[in-house]
């Protein structure tokens, strides 16, 4: 049985990611490229870069065909636009981008790290309004949240 972290070592002998500094200067010389946010909508909200769209993960696949309701005519006519994908800390973006690759995206890469290592490279995000967030709020929104439920139980550790 796989669990999360070996299907996200899987798909990287496919993906290709790409670092923050690299994206920055990828939107330089690209002023067309497309960064393509796969996070929840309320986790889009509260920041993201700039410019990006924002299609879930869970409706990534409909989303690239014509004829669904999640049908994203940027995203279905992007097929040879170099796409970057991101995610909050680049495994999202992974499977995101190893799906669009098996649907035919000729041009597509994960950001390693995500939004968290965008903000980490101390570059800007705006929030739902399209208002800068303050970074050092962004640092307490990416701090871990887990309940006591959600830690693997001390008989299974080691």
């Amino acid at each position: 049985m796989k669990n999360f972290l070996e299907l996200i070592s899987h798909c990287l002998t496919d993906v290709r990611e790409i670092m923050p500094w690299d994206l920055e200067e990828r939107l330089e010389a690209n002023p067309d490229l497309l960064i393509l946010d796969v996070r929840e909508p309320s986790e889009f909200d509260a920041m993201h870069i700039a410019g990006s769209l924002n299609v879930p993960r869970g409706i990534l696949e409909s989303a690239c065909e014509w004829d669904y309701e999640e049908t994203e005519p940027e995203l279905v006519r992007a097929r040879e636009r170099e796409i970057v994908v991101v995610c909050r800390s680049g495994n999202r973006s992974i499977l995101a981008a190893h799906a669009m690759q098996v649907l035919g995206y000729s041009n597509v890469v994960s950001l390693q790290s995500g939004v968290r290592g965008w903000k980490d490279y101390d570059q800007p995000l705006v929030d739902g309004e399209g208002q800068d967030v303050d970074l050092d709020d962004a640092d307490v929104y990416f701090t871990p949240k887990l309940r006591p439920d959600q830690h693997r139980p001390a008989a299974e550790q080691g």
